[in-house]
């Protein structure tokens, strides 16, 4: 039955997508009106995160960039809908620039593994699939509470249906014990991985660093794979440069990751990915995901409470 949902699911959304651009940024807008109610969640969300990345920002200033980041996550939400039932060749017509693929080709030939960071900022799905063409490719992704859901996102972030009969260029692994010690696997054998870094763990599976000026629990398990394996560490992510109505443009930066990363010492190694991917959502606040609650679990024994208590529930 999951999977009877998700394919309903997957039909409508290659409908959606049938829409010219104009079409679809036309729905975003209307949609973003929606979100951009300070009672809906995600605006509520999005207030308390602002305050607490940029707390000497100019209030009048922070509301703008409020309503400008759940437009620009509304006009992401629809170039995903096209992104995932349109054939991947034909997205890549999207990215008009790419920066730094050479540090990705090295790293591969070295043979030693290669783990991609790719925060939540730009396109990460357009992302994906430009790696995928590049390399075979395992995406680590934490399973969403509904297994509709989850049916759906491994469908969208398959393979190609081109490119069926042909050896797999996407593994999806769930980021459970069995998952890590078979990405664990692949880097032994010189593969290539991408995770997104800055989504809130569990407590117990992560450490605490900073993230805009205040402690964020993040995940050690990149850290953890880096050091056992040896594996080089690269940032990546694909930015949006324009919002044309005929089509929006990529741009597709790889970066040297910050050595810190694979510090034995959790605590440094994620400081060091946090400040990373700060660095990147930096370049354009407005392209970075501020609707997530990233702060909700606060240091033991710090005495802080949960910032977005009660009014982001």
């Amino acid at each position: 039955m999951s999977r009877l949902l998700a394919h309903v699911l997957y039909v409508l959304a290659a409908l959606v997508a049938r829409l010219p651009w104009r079409g679809l940024y036309g729905m975003a807008d209307v949609l973003a009106k929606v979100v951009l109610r300070p009672s809906s969640r995600e605006s509520r969300v999005t207030a308390c995160n602002l305050a607490i990345a940029y707390p000497h920002m100019h209030p009048a200033q922070r509301e703008e960039l409020r309503q400008e980041v759940l437009r620009t996550t509304a006009r992401q939400l629809m170039e995903t809908l096209r992104l995932w039932t349109r054939p991947h060749a034909e997205n890549m017509a999207l990215i008009r620039e790419q920066h730094g693929t050479e540090l990705l080709d090295a790293a591969i030939a070295t043979g030693r593994g290669v783990i991609i960071a790719a925060p939540h900022y730009g396109n990460w799905e357009l992302l994906n699939q430009w790696l995928a063409l590049r390399t075979p490719l395992a995406i680590l992704y934490a399973p969403p509470d509904s297994k509709v859901g989850e049916e759906f996102l491994k469908r969208v972030r398959a393979d190609d249906p081109v490119d069926a009969g042909q050896p797999p260029r996407v593994t999806q692994v769930r980021a459970e014990a069995a998952g890590v010690r078979q990405l664990f696997k692949r880097l032994a054998t010189g593969g290539v991985l991408g995770i997104l870094p800055d989504q809130q763990p569990k407590q117990g599976d992560g450490a605490f660093g900073e993230f805009f000026g205040t402690q964020a629990l993040t995940m050690s398990l990149l850290g953890r794979l880096a050091a056992r394996s040896g594996a080089t560490v690269l940032m990546a992510y694909c930015e949006r440069i324009d919002s044309h109505p005929s089509g929006p443009g990529f741009a597709v930066h790889i970066e040297a990751a910050p050595n810190g990363v694979a510090d034995p010492d959790p605590t440094i190694a994620v400081t060091a990915l946090n400040a990373a991917v700060e660095r990147i959502a930096r370049r354009d606040p407005s392209q970075y995901q501020w609707t997530y609650k990233r702060y909700s679990l606060r240091p033991p024994g710090s005495g802080e409470d949960n910032p977005y208590w009660p009014q982001c529930y």
